[in-house]
């Protein structure tokens, strides 16, 4: 898979115009879904940016920043972090952000205690978890089981990365600038297929029951038959029964539908409002 551009946004970029980051070509981006233990330090902006960021068709991470100064603290974490997510589906991990100062000081071995408790919650609870962190700590804090056993997320700020590990995605800058969001935020590079990663194997909240995903691109040709379609991905009523043939428009799922177009030039274009003939459920398109 080609390298993915992508940032990393929480409730400091303010209100994003999420369909201008599209445009400007980013594919994913990694949300901050809150950080520390307790759900009133859930990020105000997460579920406006998921939706958004959703819509407008980019593949979406999230990420809790960590306080934690034992496992039990990042057992607190994880919960936390499960309570916000569940529901939702997303294309990239979620990533513990272990760089706090009050964890400078702790030895190595109770980095690892806390990176194994947070990180063996998410994974026992189905999801794909990889760890964020700075130079520093990777080569000095997180114990060489740690950087093995998970996927890394690097920070380093740099040209390019020195870190003598192997990573899947890297955050190279802190003061990108890209439309659609005003003042600076962070730029990524994905190196690995997350998506086919987290469909293929039933993770981060893509379905493993006897309803198959389906392998979803933008423009594959759909041949519905008296198919339910709804006006929006949240809309309770069926707006019609359709039959014929029938275009992905985007493939990016919210609350298990995908939208549609009746042409395929009309794939991907915009105002969506103009092209898009309305949504379906993801298991209609298989």
């Amino acid at each position: 898979m080609p390298t993915q551009r992508g940032i990393d946004v929480s409730e400091y970029q303010g209100l994003i115009d999420w369909q201008k980051v599209r445009n400007s070509g980013i594919e994913f981006a990694m949300i901050r879904c809150g950080y520390g233990r307790f759900i009133s330090q859930k990020d105000s902006s997460f579920d406006r940016n998921y939706n958004a960021a959703k819509e407008a068709g980019i593949n979406v991470g999230a990420y809790l920043f960590s306080y934690a100064l034992n496992a039990d603290n990042a057992k607190q974490e994880a919960e936390n972090c499960l309570e916000i997510i569940k529901g939702k589906q997303f294309e990239y991990p979620i990533a513990y952000d272990i760089e706090a100062p009050g964890q400078r000081n702790l030895s190595r071995d109770t980095i690892e205690d806390i990176a194994e408790s947070f990180c063996g919650e998410l994974e026992r609870n189905g999801y794909y978890v990889s760890i964020y962190s700075n130079l520093y700590f990777l080569n000095n804090k997180l114990t060489e089981k740690i950087r093995t056993r998970y996927d890394i997320w690097l920070a380093q700020w740099a040209p390019s990365p020195t870190y003598k590990g192997s990573f899947g995605m890297w955050q190279y800058s802190s003061t990108g600038n890209v439309n659609g969001i005003v003042g600076a935020v962070d730029l990524d590079l994905s190196y690995k297929d997350y998506p086919a990663i987290m469909r293929s194997n039933s993770l981060n909240g893509f379905s493993g029951d006897a309803s198959p995903v389906p392998v979803l691109y933008n423009g594959k040709q759909l041949l519905l038959t008296g198919t339910p379609i709804y006006s929006s991905s949240a809309s309770a009523r069926i707006s019609a029964r359709v039959s014929g043939t029938y275009y992905v428009y985007s493939d990016s799922v919210i609350n298990g539908r995908i939208r549609i177009t009746n042409r395929k030039s009309f794939v991907g274009r915009r105002p969506a409002g103009l092209f898009v003939s309305g949504w379906i459920s993801i298991i209609d398109a298989v």
